[in-house]
This record gives structure tokens, C-alpha cells and sequence, in this order.
């Protein structure tokens, strides 16, 4: 996702661009917007070599991302037109030109027998700049570049050699092994090459069946960036079709009304409507990731539709639900089909995006583009509707709806410089210490960790630190699941593990989920004194037995002994004379501390965290010290059931699992 998550702004730029371009005719403003938004479209499998790179490393280092450009400058100058002609003993071929004759790169002009000529390396067009360096091939570099960092970061040369040892090796391993990766490309690619463009002119002549068969491996081949292969047979003149060339000449050119067009048409329904109808995923999310899976869907869905641009979106779910793009490919191909059916010809000179069909509206070969619009309503429907039902029906892991997505979203640590230092050190200590970190890194929600024995993590202590779970793939990994906020946590630990920052003498207590076999013997320092804690009730309302409270965790005494109110009114006292140890950043609890040790904390409503404080007005801070029936907090009860969360308020003993709570 790291490279593809800069498309989204750059495709916006260049559909501007060509949007003022249309319209006033070519200009300063549309050449700096265009080539801005180019610099970064037109370097994606750069971009790919680079992001893969990092993305697959055992840890996030530069290295590794140099690692992949090496390997990426390595293959694609080697297999660059120049080179392969070199490598093969080939030539040039010469093309007579007249005057007015557009060069393209690689072409060289010359003057044979008093005529002017052009000369193109006599290579096999699975070699040109548009064919070669492309999504697959980034993607391939990149993933050279991480296992050469993953394998080579720290081997060891003799002395006579050491400067060269551990990460200095990476590049030079990698520039190796692109070496032989090169020489099988210089004679598989041809050959894949080739195969696509054979397949793609075998289905022209299927008709509206073979228009379909285009489309729909068209989206197949997206992921290994070889449909631009199958694209060249359909849009430009290697088959004698050449539908996007013909169709901007207009009536121009030798386009025939009611038939240029026809392998373009069914993309735009598709861009315009129907991915973005893949909003549906955002509907599916869990409550806790809506907020990570609309920053994806929104800005993917705002590029294909504006500028057809869809990389972005199909990328967000094409490796975390296959069988969805899968359907995705299916829709494109059916599209495709029908709008060759139907009377209905666009074009574009970009991609299927609003852009294109506004600037290509009044095209002499245009025809009824307003069938569009109507088709695209429909493709909306559908792939909302379909989407929607087969995610839910067979439970895809679609953006937000990943199994770490049950995560604890708040962090609610308060020591040192950082609010996460906290955290930080509670979960390096449970890691079994830094010197058993070998390796810290993160993804969107989870620390990725390597260490030196997995057997010393304490789970237990992870969870009341704050993580929502711990996963280990094997060997010497581990996975902890802390939230959208991990980057932070993550940089507190090495700033912690670097000596950077000291570890607070605190830390709050957590608003977390508790492990199922918690029992008193996991934590050495609570008490287990079994005596009675007689509290003053701090909300006025019925009193209920913790047993009886709508939530797993208080319901089971997870969190500890207590009690619970459904409340009649809306303001929180203390309960006892106490120091207030925490007050929850989104107003919904605070934890107290009486004067024995014993831990309070009063919980308003359940997951009322997730209101992130409307409603919640605190009226004391961390360090104060309050007396028994001392306002603490104003709920707004009304506000609590209107976003349909319970306002029954638990009050449980934190560090004295044997305790009994009672109201006097």
C-alpha cells in the first residue's frame, strides 16, 4: 500500500490538467499540473521496487529500499532496448519519414542514399520502455532487494573485507542476483510478451465474447502490470485495430461511427460507477476500522471516478480478497460485452474517468454517451449490493474487516515526553526485555517483531498494557495488535530501546481487553487480600450485580470485582477519599487510588469510548486529590443512548482480584 497510496493525488492532478487542457487549449498551468501528476503515475513500478522493498523486510531500513532501486537500475538498464540490441548483435531498422514525422524515445534519425530515416533498435517489442518497466517487474525488484536484506543484513566478511560486511553487502548481493535475474528475462519476457499479444488477437475475432474476454483479463493482469501487453493489441495498431488512435483522430481519422470506441466504452461504467460502488467494503468495516478503511476507499474511489485511476482501489482488496477482484474482473468483462452490444461509443486518451468522458463527449465518433451515465447507475447498484452480500456471506477480509481489527483504539498512556513511552515500556518488559528484541518494526495496526526467545513473552502483561492481542506466525516472530496509533508505540520503543527517552515511573491504568484465562496468579504485584472495599455509590441509579452487565469483560470479572449502576442522573462523585490516578482522554472513566492502594475505576456506559468524549465533561485532572462524593465527571446520559451505547456504568477493583465490593 505504500507506494499505491500517492497515486490517488497524482491521478487528480493529471485528469486537471487534461480537463484544462480540453478546455483552453494547451497551457502552463495544465503542462506544471500534468507532469507533476506523471512524475509519479509514470515511476509506479519504481515506486513498487522501492515500497516492496521496504514493505518486505524484516525490518523497515533503508537499506533494503536501496536494495530494490539497485536491483530495479540493474534489470532495466540491462534490458532497456540499447542493451538488448548490444546483447543479441542486433541493429537498427530504418524507416523512411517525411516532414511533420514524430519521433518517439529510442528512434534515431539518419540520412541514407539523401533521405532521412528513423532508426529503432531492432528488438522485440516486449522490451519497450511502456512494456517492460512495469507493475510486475517493480514488484519483482522489490522483493529481490528484501530477501537479499533479509538474508544478507548481517553476514560477516573477513577482516580484509569488513567494511563490506553486514548491510553494506545488501546492494552488492542484490546487483548480483539482478544480474541472473536479467539474463532469464532477456528470453522468458519475449516470450509472455508475445503470448498476450497472440491471445489478445485471437479474441477479436470473438465478437462481443471476445470484447468481454478482453476486459475481464484486462483487470487480471493488473497485478503483474502485463495488461498493458493485451492493452496494445485493442488501443494502438499492433493487431490493425488501433481503437484509441482512431477514436481521438475523430472524423479525422479512419474511425468508422458506431464502432471505434468499442474497446474502450465498458471501462467507463465500471471506473466511473462501479468501483466506486465498492464502497460497500466501508459499510462492512468493523466500527474500530472505519476510520483506517475510508481514508483507503474514499481516496481510491475519488480516482477512478474523476480520472479512471483504479489502481488504488483494486489494490486496497485484490491480495486481501482475491475472489472479490476476481468478481471485479468478471463485471469489467461483462461491461465491455455489452457496451459493444449496445448503441453506445466513447473514448479516452487517459482512462475511463469523468475527464475523458466529459473532453470526449462532442467526438465525431462519440456515440449516445448518455447510455453511460445510465449504465453506470446501474453498475453502482450492483456492485454495492453484491459486494456487500459476499463480503459478509463468506467473511472477506476486505479493508477493515482484517482479524486485528478488534483493536483498542485509544492510548491511554501519560509518562514522559511522548504519551506513548508509557506503553512502550510496559511492552518491552513483557517482551522479555530490549536485548530480546532483535528486530521492531510495524504494519497498519501490529508490531512485527523478531526475538531471541519467543517462550519468555508474557501475554497476559501485553494485554494490560494496552494490546489487543498477540499472534505468533512461528519460529522467531511475533505479531502484537495495538491499533492505528502503532507507529507511535513502535517509535517510543526504539527510542526506549536506543536509550533516547527514559521509561516514566507510571503508567495509567489501560482501558483494554482482558485475556479469558486471567486469573489472579498472572500479576505477582496485585494483592490478593480478599477483603471488603466499602465505596460511597458515584451515580445515582439502580444498583446492579457485575454478572449482570451487557459485557463479556466486566461481566466475567475479567477487569476485576465490582459492582455496576444503570444510571438516573448524570454526574460522577468519588466514591472515597482518593488521588485521581487517570482520567481517560475521552472523558468515558477514570481511575482512582484510596489511600490503602486500592485501585478504582468507574467505567460510564460501554464502549462509550468510541463517542471519543462528546457527552463526557470532566471536572478533575490526573494528580488531584478529591474527597468522597467530590464531583468527578458530568455524563450526558441522553447523549450515551442516542448513539446506542448502554450507559450502565461498572465500578470494579483493579489490583485485588479477591476483593468484595459493596455500596454504604
Amino acid at each position: 500500500m505504500l507506494p499505491v497510496a500517492v497515486l490517488p493525488v497524482a491521478a487528480i492532478l493529471v485528469g486537471i490538467g487534461n480537463w484544462i487542457k480540453g478546455a483552453a487549449g494547451p497551457n502552463v498551468v495544465e503542462a506544471f499540473l500534468t507532469t507533476a501528476g506523471l512524475a509519479v503515475v509514470g515511476n509506479l513500478a519504481l515506486l513498487f521496487a522501492v515500497g516492496v522493498a521496504i514493505g518486505m523486510a524484516e525490518k523497515s531500513d533503508g537499506t533494503s529500499a536501496l536494495a530494490g532501486l539497485v536491483s530495479w537500475l540493474v534489470i532495466t538498464s540491462l534490458l532497456a532496448p540499447s542493451s538488448v540490441m548490444n546483447l543479441l548483435g542486433k541493429g537498427f531498422t530504418s524507416t523512411p519519414v517525411a516532414d511533420g514525422t514524430a519521433v518517439t524515445a529510442g528512434q534515431q534519425i539518419a540520412e541514407q542514399n539523401g533521405h532521412f530515416v528513423l532508426q529503432s533498435p531492432d528488438v522485440n517489442a516486449a522490451f519497450a520502455p511502456g512494456a517492460f518497466q512495469n507493475a510486475f517487474i517493480g514488484i519483482l525488484c522489490g522483493i529481490i532487494g528484501a530477501l537479499c536484506y533479509n538474508r544478507f543484513k548481517d553476514v560477516q566478511l573477513p577482516d580484509a573485507l569488513s567494511f563490506f560486511s553486514g548491510r553494506r553487502s545488501v546492494a552488492i548481493v542484490t546487483a548480483g542476483v539482478s544480474l541472473i535475474v536479467a539474463l532469464i528475462l532477456l528470453f522468458l519476457w519475449p516470450l509472455i510478451y508475445t503470448g498476450l499479444v497472440n491471445f489478445g488477437e485471437w479474441i477479436v475475432d470473438l465478437g462481443a465474447l471476445g470484447t468481454g474476454l478482453y476486459g475481464f483479463f484486462n483487470r487480471l493482469l493488473i497485478p503483474f502490470g502485463l495488461h498493458h501487453a493485451l492493452n496494445s493489441v485493442f488501443w494502438f495498431d499492433v493487431a490493425g485495430i488501433n481503437d484509441l488512435g482512431n477514436f481521438l483522430q475523430g472524423s479525422d481519422g479512419p474511425g468508422v461511427f458506431g464502432v471505434t470506441g468499442q474497446y474502450m466504452t465498458g471501462f467507463f461504467p465500471i471506473m466511473m460507477f462501479g468501483l466506486p460502488g465498492a464502497l460497500a467494503m466501508y459499510t462492512t468495516a468493523k466500527p474500530t476500522q472505519k476510520k483506517v478503511a475510508y481514508g483507503i476507499l474514499l481516496s481510491g474511489a475519488v480516482a477512478s471516478f474523476f480520472v479512471g485511476v483504479t489502481e488504488p482501489l483494486e489494490f486496497s482488496f485484490m491480495f486481501l480478497a482475491p475472489f472479490l477482484y476476481v468478481l471485479h474482473a468478471l463485471f469489467m468483462g461483462i461491461s465491455m460485452a455489452i457496451s459493444q452490444l449496445l448503441p453506445v461509443r466513447m473514448g479516452f486518451g487517459f482512462s475511463g474517468g469523468f475527464v475523458d468522458l466529459v473532453l470526449n463527449w462532442t467526438n465525431p465518433l462519440a456515440e449516445n454517451p448518455w447510455i453511460i451515465l445510465v449504465m453506470g447507475v446501474c453498475w453502482f447498484v450492483i456492485y454495492f449490493v453484491v459486494f456487500r452480500w459476499v463480503i459478509l456471506k463468506f467473511n472477506l477480509k476486505t479493508p477493515g474487516r482484517e482479524d486485528d481489527a478488534d483493536f483498542v483504539e485509544e492510548e491511554l498512556d501519560k509518562g514522559g515526553d511522548s504519551p506513548f513511552l508509557g506503553t512502550a515500556a510496559r511492552f518491552i518488559d513483557a517482551l522479555g526485555g530490549a536485548a530480546n528484541i532483535t528486530s521492531l518494526d510495524n504494519c497498519a495496526t501490529r508490531l512485527r517483531m523478531e526475538l531471541a526467545d519467543t517462550s519468555v513473552v508474557d501475554e497476559a502483561a501485553l494485554k494490560k498494557a494496552g494490546a489487543a492481542g498477540t499472534m505468533k506466525p512461528g519460529g522467531h516472530s511475533i505479531q502484537v495488535i495495538y491499533g492505528t496509533r502503532v507507529q507511535f508505540v513502535k517509535d517510543a520503543m526504539e527510542d526506549l530501546i536506543a536509550g533516547r527517552a527514559a521509561a516514566p515511573v507510571t503508567t495509567a491504568v489501560i482501558d483494554k481487553p482482558v485475556p479469558e484465562n486471567d486469573t489472579p496468579e498472572d500479576d505477582a504485584d496485585e494483592p490478593a487480600t480478599g477483603k471488603t472495599v466499602v465505596l460511597q455509590q458515584p451515580i445515582p441509579g439502580e444498583v446492579l450485580a457485575l454478572d449482570a452487565v451487557p459485557d463479556k469483560v466486566f461481566a466475567s470479572g475479567m477487569m476485576g470485582p465490582g459492582l455496576a449502576v444503570d444510571p438516573a442522573a448524570g454526574l460522577v462523585v468519588a466514591p472515597a477519599d482518593a488521588t485521581v490516578v487517570t482520567v481517560f482522554p475521552t472523558g468515558h472513566a477514570l481511575g482512582l487510588r484510596l489511600a490503602d492502594g486500592t485501585e478504582i475505576l468507574i467505567h460510564v456506559g460501554l464502549d462509550t469510548v468510541k463517542m471519543k468524549g462528546d457527552g463526557f465533561s470532566p471536572l478533575v485532572k490526573a494528580g488531584d486529590t478529591v474527597s468522597a462524593g467530590q464531583p468527578l465527571l458530568e455524563v450526558d446520559l441522553d447523549k450515551i443512548r442516542e448513539a446506542g451505547f448502554s450507559p450502565i456504568t461498572p465500578v470494579v477493583v483493579m489490583n485485588d482480584k479477591q476483593a468484595t465490593v459493596t455500596f454504604g
